[in-house]
């Protein structure tokens, strides 16, 4: 791959919200989520909501944005948000399971701490299932593990 940018963001339109629920109603692309329930219901009568929150008012409390890959099509999506209880800002990153081992999640989490230090993030920090592929890629692209327990492992990067 070398460092080839595969992926571009896109900030999504309304209309393209039925993307993130095939991904989280897809019991493969959720399986990483299994200690915590696994595929998520995501009816469309909470999308308003849900945009006008992580979108339109984001306060820069929040941010998430579509990965497209170079034929246009939406492949994941990269997000970060601010936790109360934690006093941190959380990472998220999910590709969909098609477009998985394509190196995508590598560039997406580039992308994604790319994105938060230039909107003045000084750190990001992800809990992981234990047994989840994603621990590799987060310590590779240079997280830290913070403590972990038997079920999650909590990663933080400075950026």
């Amino acid at each position: 791959m070398g460092g080839d940018v595969m992926l571009t963001l896109c900030e999504p339109k309304y209309e393209d919200l039925w993307f993130r629920q095939r991904m989280l109603a897809d019991e493969e692309t959720m399986s990483y989520n299994h200690a915590w329930g696994g595929t998520i219901p995501w009816p469309e009568s909470e999308w308003e909501a849900w945009y006008d929150y992580w979108i339109i008012h984001h306060e820069g409390k929040r941010y998430y944005r579509y990965l497209k890959n170079p034929d246009g099509q939406f492949v994941g999506e990269i997000a970060y948000r601010f936790d109360d209880s934690l006093q941190q800002y959380i990472a998220d990153v999910i590709i969909h399971s098609r477009y998985r081992r394509k190196g995508y999640g590598s560039e997406a989490l580039d992308l994604l701490c790319q994105a938060a230090k230039k909107n003045g993030i000084s750190a990001l920090y992800d809990d992981i299932a234990i047994d989840n592929p994603a621990v590799g890629l987060f310590l590779k692209k240079g997280f830290a593990e913070k403590y972990k327990t038997e079920e999650i492992i909590y990663l933080g990067k400075e950026l």
